[in-house]
């Protein structure tokens, strides 16, 4: 059990850190917080904190800077969100307030925000709504080679995706696709789609448009990719402003895993409350031991919830991290509701 005098000189030793990147020293606590104590008692607080095993010399002679256990401690009983400037705020209101006219561009534009208030590295995943409907699928010829497929859900979820028409494909064969799923599939849940698909559909379009079998396989990746946890990662370069002591192979890997969406879906999807902070070993993966993840969900009404997520060094600023996500999350969630009402 901690006292309050200890509970507050590792607060401060934690949010100095965090601000110089430096070791702390007994003077600098002394001289920086508002702590009623001498140097030689806050000295000896640190080496009782030292003791315990909250924070660590980086060598004999060196100042004090937080553990794992630390840290911990500090985001479970001591971390409040900081509050943003009215600057921030406002910069915030109005580029998420713009009207755009995709849900991607909006998760986008969430990610790109988050990393430039930051400067870490974020990552946004949209609302995910199980109880989504198929309600509308059209095949719109571009040209004599190009074809756009649409899907829409009563969400308002819409996917649009261009792609090369084999020579085969008649405009007769696009209107037999689209009759077949709009006959067979609109108004049906996704998940019914997806078993629709790979059961049944593939029958139908060898009996009534077997000219479009091959395009009926790349129209099934398209759903399929609809269908899935969609991440949107902004601020990847940041990274190296806090792997100095990673090797390239090991740096290449953690790039790697951030590319493909069931690694991400591993690290990210299993939060344990609103805010989650996962610190170095906590998230199971050594590339990661140097890093934390702040995560925090995000609720549209009727239209499923969602997760933003920050991935910076153990040492962040933990307080400011916290204030960015409270901020962003509420007006992402008034975005996403005109989105909807659209």
């Amino acid at each position: 059990m901690l006292t309050k005098r200890q509970i507050a000189i590792l607060d401060s030793l934690i949010q100095l850190y965090t601000s110089t990147g430096q070791p702390i020293g007994s003077k600098t606590i002394m001289n920086e917080a508002s702590i009623d104590a001498s140097s030689a008692t806050i000295r000896n607080e640190l080496s009782y904190l030292e003791h315990l095993g909250f924070i660590q010399k980086t060598h004999s002679s060196s100042g004090r800077i937080p553990s794992m256990r630390g840290y911990r401690y500090y985001i479970d009983h001591l971390v409040k969100p900081r509050e943003l400037t009215s600057e921030k705020i406002q910069f915030i209101n109005e580029m998420l307030g713009s009207r755009v006219q995709q849900m991607d561009d909006i998760m986008h534009q969430s990610a790109q925000l988050l990393s430039q208030l930051t400067s870490y590295t974020a990552i946004v995943l949209g609302p995910k709504a199980e109880s989504s409907r198929l309600t509308g699928f059209r095949l719109l010829a571009l040209n004599d080679n190009h074809v756009m497929a649409i899907i829409q859900t009563d969400k308002g979820t819409i996917e649009n995706q261009v792609f090369r028409l084999p020579k085969s494909i008649k405009e007769s064969d696009l209107m037999k696709v689209t009759n077949i799923f709009n006959h067979h599939l609109v108004g049906l849940p996704l998940n019914e789609v997806a078993k629709k698909l790979e059961r049944d559909i593939p029958f139908l379009i060898r009996k009534h448009a077997a000219n479009a079998s091959d395009m009926f396989l790349t129209i099934e990746s398209i759903f399929n990719a609809s269908a899935e946890d969609r991440y949107h990662i902004s601020g990847k370069m940041n990274l190296l402003d806090f792997s100095e002591d990673m090797d390239k192979k090991k740096l290449k890997s953690l790039y790697e895993l951030l590319e493909n969406q069931g690694d991400l879906n591993v690290l990210i999807n299993h939060m344990q409350s609103d805010f989650d902070v996962k610190i170095g070993e906590e998230m199971n993966n050594d590339l990661f031991n140097n890093f934390s993840l702040v995560t925090a969900t995000y609720q549209v009404s009727g239209h499923g919830s969602g997760i933003l997520a920050i991935l910076g060094p153990t040492s962040m600023s933990y307080d400011e991290t916290f204030g960015v996500l409270d901020v962003l999350r509420k007006q992402l969630t008034h975005t996403l509701l005109n989105y909807y009402l659209d």
